[in-house]
């Protein structure tokens, strides 16, 4: 009883010493660009086109966008939605807007406008800090929310980003400042290159809210604190070696897990930022020979892309090794292989929005080496392991709870635990106890462990679609083909596509009096259809008719159309 007793005192550590200003800091990646600016006050920072930044400048840059914030008093429970591509201001962005308090909402550029409604609503953002190209869908996306809030409606901060690069069209941004949007360059006028910011008082506090397609019928706000995203920056460093002052091009989108948390790693290792507005392989291969690129991250669409672009958009040999980060859809490893024999060494990695982006990485064994490059394709092509960060990684059996056999074969779910996963969804209580249920993070995706303790994905239990490395829900595009007149049932699934790794595949079944002798021109007008209700790399690629195969209790059975979509083979030919 004597020893039961002991076990129960309140644990003490060997002293009594408490934290203090002097030995305890809130973690947050905001202080990796003031020490960028110290180190490296005159390395170029960012690179788009014809505009170069230094670090310096950078940080002066990102001061002046806290200050001017502050001054239209947007700061600690405040949101800023930014919809931009891959260019200097959704960089600058990643910094300004929580060195002035508030949460930055980087809004994918492909949703479209009753979507971004929703997600401005849903965020309450104060500020709207847009591109020129994109202005229009943002005035449509505040006249649908000025409709459904009517006399209540407080429009948030309209900010306006010009971009002269060949790519834009002027009339955008003269539209736009005729409409009484602020020009970005102007709002930074106004505030202070001194401004002296704050940290978090508190690590927990949110740095970044990210909106995922889940199979819900609205999206989730996934919320990010600063501790996460400074584990989640660091950890990058170490689980790819990136080394100090590596020179990085923009492939992947800032907006997709605010750019897998490498927008706060550039600054870590004092790096350079190349911006690339539109991802071709032209411009890709054009990078690396013109601005010495030694780093990109990428879906594997546009591994594929790569790949097999033509010889006149190509520079081979490559002038140096280039590294690869890639995640989303499991790449093929044909296109592993390919990619290895062009000179570049891809890192497979895997997560979720909800895990600040990739959270397991196939770490790469000296042992590998030796074996046949199609083996180490095959090998490399699975998940892996956990990021230095991630503390808990297990595939545990859906029915018992827990961990499956490391026999390859044994399949169960995915579950995260750690400091790199999210705080929750915002403003959804509902959700958040299905995520953490028995205190793990339940991701949906199925999956073996193998007897290297490697992990392997083999299904998505969400029915996610990913295509070309964006999460389409399959329940969403459901839900619009049940609103088309002829259209009885509906299911979608993915269908391997050429292009794009997969795209969606509906199923449908026709209202009763409705003939199915011109089924081509049917399955076009449900495409029209679909592509005035939803963005457009939603839209399926294919349409196949007749009954829907279901259970005894009348639930359709996505596994065989899973399968059948498989049969048919990938599309040709399929965009977006």
């Amino acid at each position: 009883m004597a020893m039961e007793g002991r076990r129960h005192e309140k644990e003490r550590d060997i002293d009594d010493l408490p934290k203090n200003e002097a030995n305890y800091t809130a973690l947050t990646p905001l202080w990796f660009l003031k020490r960028a600016a110290l180190v490296h006050p005159h390395r170029r920072s960012v690179v788009h086109g014809s505009v170069q930044y230094t670090w310096l400048q950078t940080y002066q840059r990102c001061c002046r966008l806290a200050s001017a914030l502050s001054k239209h008093s947007v700061g600690f429970g405040s949101t800023v939605a930014v919809i931009a591509p891959n260019i200097p201001a959704m960089y600058e962005a990643h910094f300004g807007v929580p060195m002035s308090g508030a949460v930055i909402n980087a809004v994918n550029i492909r949703l479209n406008a009753p979507t971004i409604a929703f997600l401005l609503e849903h965020s309450a953002s104060a500020v709207i800090m847009v591109d020129q190209e994109y202005f229009k869908v943002a005035e449509k996306a505040l006249a649908i929310l000025q409709e459904k809030i009517k006399t209540n409606f407080n429009p948030p901060i309209l900010i306006v980003i010009k971009d002269e690069s060949s790519e834009c069209d002027p009339k955008n941004l003269q539209y736009a400042l005729a409409k009484g949007a602020i020009e970005y360059e102007k709002f930074l006028e106004s505030g202070d290159p001194e401004f002296i910011w704050k940290p978090p008082q508190d690590e927990w506090h949110s740095i970044a809210l990210g909106y995922t397609s889940g199979t819900t019928s609205s999206p989730k706000g996934v919320v990010l604190h600063h501790r996460g995203a400074y584990l989640a920056a660091t950890s990058n460093v170490v689980v790819w070696g990136i080394p100090e002052g590596a020179v990085y091009l923009w492939t992947l989108p800032m907006f997709h897990c605010n750019g897998w948390c490498f927008t706060w790693t550039l600054a870590a290792i004092c790096g350079t930022n190349i911006c690339l507005r539109q991802v071709t392989a032209k411009g890709v291969y054009s990078a690396i020979a013109n601005h010495g690129a030694t780093h990109f991250c990428a879906a594997p669409v546009v591994l594929n892309t790569i790949v097999n672009a033509p010889p006149k958009d190509t520079i081979l040999p490559l002038p140096r090794q280039v590294h690869v980060m890639t995640a989303g859809a499991a790449p093929p490893p044909s296109v592993l292989f390919k990619m290895s024999q062009n000179g570049f060494r891809v890192a497979h990695t895997y997560g979720l929005s909800e895990t600040y982006g990739p959270s397991t990485i196939c770490a790469w064994k000296p042992e590998w080496d030796g074996l046949p490059p199609e083996t180490q394709a095959k090998l490399n092509a699975r998940q892996g392991v956990p990021y230095t960060a991630l503390e808990g990684l297990e595939v545990m059996d859906t029915q018992t709870f827990r961990p499956v056999p490391s026999d390859g074969t044994t399949v169960g779910e995915i579950v995260f635990r750690g400091n790199i996963v999210m705080k929750g969804y915002l403003k959804n209580p509902k959700a958040n106890t299905e995520a953490f249920a028995n205190g793990w993070f339940h991701s949906g995706d199925l999956a073996v462990r193998h007897p290297d303790g490697y992990i392997e994905i083999k299904d998505r239990s969400k029915d996610i679609i990913i295509s070309g490395g964006e999460n389409i829900s399959s329940v969403e595009v459901e839900n619009s083909l049940y609103q088309h007149p002829m259209v009885g049932e509906a299911s979608v699934v993915a269908r391997p596509d050429t292009r794009w790794g997969e795209s969606p595949c509906a199923f449908v079944t026709l209202k009763e009096g409705i003939g199915e002798s011109d089924e081509g021109k049917i399955a076009n007008d449900i495409m029209k259809f679909c592509r005035s209700k939803m963005p457009a790399y939603w839209v399926p690629k294919s349409v196949v008719f007749g009954p829907l195969p279901k259970t005894a209790t009348g639930k359709v059975q996505k596994h065989l159309l899973r399968a059948q979509a498989k049969e048919m083979g990938p599309i040709k030919m399929s965009k977006l």
